[in-house]
């Protein structure tokens, strides 16, 4: 696991200037095909993988923009999000959907313990100063039979591949033209899968692994996660 010294960050205003300068909408919109279809394999995952019932309360710990939470317009739905700037893409993205947006850290925010029977955690803890705190949190969140989704990028992986490109000179061609997009720049954690799970298991028990697009080329990594017997 690689981890950057990060004690003095200023967390809203990192987070804010991540989101202008990334924006997410674009990301998932007009990024390349490829980018494109990993990350809608991932978002397949993290639905087969939650398994939502109808009835069932779901949380978002860092929402973003709202595009994963959009895929449950059935459920009562919660979105977290230390940035501003990101709540403001999930209001417009979620516009006529049940849901309450609140900016801060999970900690910071008023909400029940066991009150989610579905908490999704994807392509966050590797951008948060302390990524225990946050699973605390999500554990204390978790309803008692609840399930929790968890994601992150196999940045070992993807760093490979993007040199790989720029030495190839491909970066002319179109498809990766932005192969910086994304702001892998923003990562304060990176961990193997190994890593991930030793990690997760301090908290939960993990009952699946996915990866997407594929176990060949797992350039995101999705677990299952339930309470600890």
């Amino acid at each position: 696991m690689r981890t950057i010294a990060s004690s003095a960050l200023d967390v809203e205003r990192w987070n804010d200037t991540f989101a202008r300068e990334h924006d997410i909408d674009d990301y998932y919109a007009r990024s390349s095909f490829l980018i494109r279809w990993i990350e809608g394999r991932r978002l397949a995952s993290i639905r087969r993988l939650l398994d939502v019932v109808p009835g069932d309360r779901i949380l978002e710990a860092g929402c973003g923009g709202g595009h994963i939470l959009r895929l449950f317009p059935q459920n009562e739905l919660t979105g977290v999000d230390p940035s501003g700037e990101m709540i403001q893409k999930s209001r417009r993205n979620l516009a006529g959907y049940q849901v309450r947006l609140l900016k801060g850290e999970l900690h910071e925010v008023d909400l029940p313990d066991g009150g989610f029977d579905r908490i999704i955690c994807s392509e966050v803890l590797e951008h948060v100063v302390d990524p225990d705190a946050v699973l605390t949190q999500i554990q204390r969140l978790l309803a008692p039979n609840g399930r929790v989704v968890i994601t992150f990028p196999n940045d070992l992986l993807v760093n490979r591949i993007k040199a790989l490109i720029r030495r190839s000179g491909m970066t002319i061609l179109p498809p990766f033209r932005r192969i910086s997009w994304g702001g892998d720049h923003y990562h304060l954690h990176t961990w193997r899968t190994r890593e991930m799970h030793i990690l997760l298991s301090r908290y939960f028990r993990v009952t699946a692994v996915k990866f997407a697009p594929s176990r060949l080329l797992p350039v995101r990594c999705c677990f299952r996660c339930v309470h600890a017997r």
